[in-house]
């Protein structure tokens, strides 16, 4: 394993979460942390705990200027860029015939976009020191459920950006990883669990598939694909092995949803007129931070 001591990891989307638990694991192995992300209160908080090894930055990753202006902050305060994980990412909920158009939108913009900018940015800095570039995915690359073709659009792009990134930039020495997270415990999580509709619609997912884990088990395994500057890394592994099967999984899930999104539709819709569609469709801090 790679050793991460005195190296300048960037973080984006660091204020809470896997952002900021990694920001806090890589800092006690000794790594400088470079917080990125637009919630700066929150960041700052995240910086004051870790100590002189942390410092944040506010910036919207789907802004360019406030992107390099961050990235030449980090590099002047830190001396270079080692490791960036672009981590920064929203969700909506809704179904595309009824879902707010501009939130629906955000999420392509932050969760894959926001990844391309990032990279684009700091990627000078990261070949001159052959680095590692770690875009973070999810399931939702491999299994795409109703109520979230935003999100699962966005996170198969990064991982099929990610695939191409690595092959154009090994010959520089740089590596990029992709992680697939299920269904972790955080504010994104929480958030969706409690929406009146989609929340339902969740629950209703099959055995592992609907499984939420603790944080830490997704710190557990990213930090560890890190260390090893990891092609890809599975939360949990058998995520792998059902990215194995992925060409059988839509006719499945379709046949799981004849019987549940009937209602939830109808209930959607009774949703968006009680509540407005934008707020009907927004879940997390991240995501209300990002949708105005």
């Amino acid at each position: 394993m790679a050793n991460v001591k005195g190296k300048v990891v960037l973080i984006t989307g660091a204020a809470r979460g896997i952002g900021a638990g990694l920001a806090e694991r890589l800092a006690a192995r000794g790594a400088k942390v470079a917080l990125v992300g637009l919630e700066a209160d929150e960041q700052r908080k995240v910086a004051e705990r870790i100590g002189d090894s942390a410092k944040s930055w506010e910036a919207d990753v789907t802004d360019w200027d406030a992107l390099e202006k961050a990235t030449a902050g980090v590099v002047e305060h830190f001396g270079g860029i080692d490791i960036v994980i672009a981590n920064a990412g929203i969700a909506t909920t809704g179904f595309v015939r009824s879902v707010d158009p501009a939130a629906f939108e955000k999420v392509i913009e932050v969760d894959l976009l926001g990844v391309w900018r990032t990279f684009r940015v700091t990627l000078p800095h990261v070949i001159e020191r052959r680095g590692y570039l770690l875009a973070i995915s999810s399931l939702a690359a491999i299994t795409h459920a109703p109520g979230m073709a935003n999100y699962a659009a966005a996170k198969a792009g990064v991982e099929a950006f990610s695939n191409s990134l690595r092959a154009e930039v090994a010959h520089l020495g740089v590596k990029v990883g992709v992680a697939h997270p299920t269904w972790i415990k955080t504010d994104l999580v929480d958030s969706a669990d409690a929406h009146p509709v989609f929340g339902k619609l969740r629950a209703g997912m099959p055995g592992l598939l609907g499984k939420t884990y603790p944080l830490n088990v997704a710190l557990d395994q990213i930090e560890a694909g890190v260390l090893k500057r990891a092609r890809v890394i599975h939360v949990p592994k058998w995520v792998g092995v059902l990215k194995a099967f992925r060409s059988f999984l839509p006719p499945i899930v379709e046949l799981g949803s004849r019987t549940r999104v009937p209602a939830a539709d109808k209930a959607a819709l009774e949703d968006i007129k009680a509540r407005g569609a934008r707020e009907a469709a927004i879940t997390g801090h991240g995501g209300r931070a990002a949708i105005h």
